[in-house]
């Protein structure tokens, strides 16, 4: 029996994947910085831009900035709503599995601008905030609500969802893929701030 215990109390204290699972105050510090980072980021990107910058697409079939930060907040906005209505009411994850390994493969893998994606259909830009200053304005407003969530929500382990990244995500990863959608795209501006056609003012 002694020798059961032991090698129990052995098997926890030395589990990697064990070992690997962050406390929810590191999980929410960690959130925090990068929703905060990446939302300073894409502010720094789009900031001063005139009309012209604003409208310009490298071609015909890419999007201008103004696009771009339109599909960033459209995209936020929904999935913060799937989050509250859909990932906080579903059952537990099915398997134990290492989350933090999870976490790490979402800020690896969606910001990659090497896998092209296509957006769905409702998520493309069709001019639905009606300006660049109305478009800002509600990203701001859903940035925060996603803040505001996170430090408030207990729990954000306790549900998951299929997803098409071969894992179930809990509401805390959803989180994270929010702020790594927005990396994504901040890069993609950039791409278009640097085309050689890009108005200099």
């Amino acid at each position: 029996m002694k020798t059961l215990f032991l090698a129990l109390a052995f098997t926890t204290l030395f589990t990697p994947a064990l070992l690997a699972q962050p406390t929810a105050a590191e999980d929410r510090d960690r959130a925090l910085k990068y929703l905060e980072k990446t939302r300073s980021d894409l502010l720094s990107a789009i900031k001063d831009l005139s009309e012209a910058q604003w409208s310009f697409k490298p071609a015909p079939d890419r999007w201008s900035a103004a696009e771009i930060v339109e599909h960033i907040t459209a995209s936020e906005t929904r999935l913060l709503n799937m989050i509250r209505e859909q990932v906080m009411t579903a059952p537990a994850r099915t398997n134990k599995v290492d989350l933090q390994e999870i976490d790490n493969m979402l800020l690896q893998r969606v910001p990659d601008r090497s896998n092209r994606v296509s957006a769905p259909e409702e998520l493309r830009p069709t001019k639905r905030f009606g300006s660049p200053a109305a478009t800002l304005k509600a990203f701001e407003e859903n940035r925060a609500a996603t803040i505001e969530f996170l430090k408030n929500t207990s729990g954000l382990r306790d549900h998951a969802v299929d997803s098409t990244f071969g894992h179930q995500l809990d509401a805390y990863q959803w989180i994270l893929f929010i702020g790594a959608h927005c990396e994504r795209h901040t890069k993609q501006l950039n791409e278009v701030k640097a085309d050689p056609g890009f108005p200099k003012n």
